[in-house]
């Protein structure tokens, strides 16, 4: 059974193309414009096990936010999409992430209940690149995903000094939660609901 999706989305901001394959083995091809944005996408890709790739357009020139969000909301739809009716699915995952000083904890349900719980503190400086990348970014691009995707996200920081360490680690910890939860076990709808 195939679980990919491919979605775009266009507005006057930007313009979102992504394809997505939740079996895809690690392999990206992404450019959004913000280098440091695509490394993290990349990160997202091969620690998940998906292949993925996204070319976004935005008005880079008035800020960031419009490419990064609208990325976590057609990202999130290609998901949702992707996974299909679920069954058979783990459903629920969990880690806790380190690099380096930082450690960041994941937990994740493939719910259908959209919900972000983000408890992440930067020590507050951007993170440098061609153009630097504001790292509050990240939480707008979680809060998109997880509510187009209609999963359930929390996301800790347990500690950390270095922005690009906790950054990294959260990416890399969603990655490994998604690529647990949505491994396959059985048939099976893991849900008494009867739906998710």
């Amino acid at each position: 059974m195939s679980r990919t999706s491919t979605r775009s989305r266009s507005t006057k901001e930007t313009r979102i193309e992504i394809d997505l394959d939740l079996d895809g083995g690690g392999v990206s091809q992404v450019t959004t414009g913000l280098p440091f944005f695509d490394h993290m996408l990349d990160q997202l890709a091969r620690h998940g096990g998906l292949g993925l790739s996204v070319q976004a357009r935005g008005d880079l020139e008035v800020d960031a936010h419009h490419t990064v969000e609208d990325t976590g909301i057609v990202l999130g739809e290609a998901f949702r999409e992707a996974l299909g009716d679920k069954a058979g699915v783990r459903r629920f995952a969990s880690i806790t992430v380190p690099l380096d000083e930082a450690a960041v904890e994941v937990v994740l349900d493939l719910s259908g209940r959209p919900f972000l719980h983000y408890d992440v503190d930067f020590p507050g400086e951007k993170i440098l690149g061609d153009p630097p990348f504001d790292p509050q970014l990240a939480e707008e691009f979680w809060r998109a995903f997880a509510t187009a995707a209609a999963i359930t996200l929390h996301i800790v920081m347990r500690r950390g000094r270095n922005t690009h360490h906790i950054v990294e680690a959260s990416f890399k910890g969603v990655a490994r939660a998604i690529r647990d939860a949505v491994r396959v076990e059985g048939s099976s709808l893991p849900s008494t609901k009867g739906t998710l």
